[in-house]
């Protein structure tokens, strides 16, 4: 009874995972798909007849957005862990007056609607003189994954031993020595973690870049796509093999990092 039960979860399991990974089939049959057969019904459930003109047109058109993108990632990536690491070590283990306040803050600073977020940074940003740069988008960005990024930090921190921290202490180590040297090495999943969903938000943002970047030249890969929708015309094929590109640093990092970010993400959960 139990091998059979075993074995119909099993089933249900890679249905589930089917369901869910079709999207992915599909944009990859799309984007090998020609034009004359994109309006075809009943459509092909394979590329029959595949063509590269859509790869042809990344590599021709979209490389310098997939650049752009790569900056604005690692340039949030940076500034998020920058600014947060600090702060949820000070939560943590300094323990500063209004801790408990901050904390709510962030917590509702994730819930300001994106939109909301990308109209008061472009009035901002116009009277600054910053509209259509990426450093602009890095900044932007970095308000999404920071909030986030403190919490996570703050978690996992909380979890270290003060016996570790008193330690350096006593060896003559301060306060900032014994962030650099004890507290962000022993934290590397966390830095992981939130290293990964900070560029995960940066690359694949579409509000923010839309509202503060849609006319410069450094655009990232999502005004990119955007370019190929027209009213008469859309290239579905391109758009399709842009979002497969796309995907394929996105899908390496997750697979890459999926330990740490497990480690990362449930830290602080379960008390000694």
């Amino acid at each position: 009874m139990r091998r059979a039960n075993n074995r119909w979860l099993t089933l249900l399991g890679l249905l589930f995972t089917a369901v869910m990974l079709f999207p992915v089939y599909w944009m990859v049959n799309v984007s090998l798909t020609r034009e004359q057969d994109m309006r075809r019904q009943p459509p092909h459930l394979f590329p029959i007849d595949a063509t590269f003109d859509g790869y042809r047109a990344v590599l021709d058109q979209q490389l310098p957005f997939l650049g752009t993108s790569l900056a604005i990632g690692l340039g949030t990536v940076a500034l998020t862990v920058v600014l947060a690491a600090p702060a949820g070590y000070a939560l943590a283990k300094l323990r500063p007056r209004g801790a408990g306040l901050l904390d709510f803050v962030l917590l509702a600073a994730q819930m300001i609607p994106g939109i909301i977020m990308a109209m008061g940074f472009y009035a901002i940003y116009l009277n600054l003189g910053v509209l259509n740069t990426w450093p602009g988008l890095v900044l932007a960005d970095s308000t999404i994954a920071v909030p986030f990024a403190v919490l996570v930090f703050t978690a996992f921190m909380s979890g270290i031993p003060d016996e570790l921290l008193q330690a350096a202490r006593t060896d003559g180590a301060g306060p900032l020595r014994t962030f650099w040297s004890i507290v962000l090495p022993v934290s590397r999943n966390a830095i992981v973690t939130v290293s990964l969903f900070a560029f995960l938000w940066a690359w694949s943002d579409f509000v923010f870049a839309s509202t503060l970047d849609g006319g410069g030249r450094a655009r990232p890969i999502t005004l990119g796509i955007y370019q190929y929708i027209g009213n008469n015309n859309q290239q579905w094929n391109a758009i399709m093999a842009t979002a497969v590109v796309a995907s394929i640093p996105a899908a390496v990092l997750l697979v890459v990092a999926q330990r740490y970010v497990a480690t990362g993400v449930t830290a602080g959960a379960v008390k000694d």
